[in-house]
């Protein structure tokens, strides 16, 4: 608790002064959310949405060559038999 009323301290003494204005605490504030926002999306290791379509595509390609392949492999049982 001491830690936040020392910052609230310097900060309101700040802007008593004349040395830092709102928007500068704006802008400060609005950096470090983004910086934690990206923080936390790297650690998710999130794809873009852009990846997500180009791996789905190919995912599909795949599904369709492995039940190409299936029918093959039934077909050629069927043909032994």
């Amino acid at each position: 608790m001491k830690n936040s009323e020392k910052i609230l301290k310097t900060i309101s003494n700040l802007i008593e002064n004349g040395i830092l204005t709102s928007k500068d605490i704006q802008n400060e504030l609005s950096t470090n959310f983004k910086f934690k926002k990206d923080i936390i999306l790297n650690k998710l290791e999130l794809v873009s949405r852009e990846e997500f379509e180009v791996l789905k595509k190919i995912v599909q390609k795949q599904d369709l060559i492995i039940k190409k392949l299936q029918k093959r492999e039934k077909t050629k049982k069927v043909k032994k038999s």
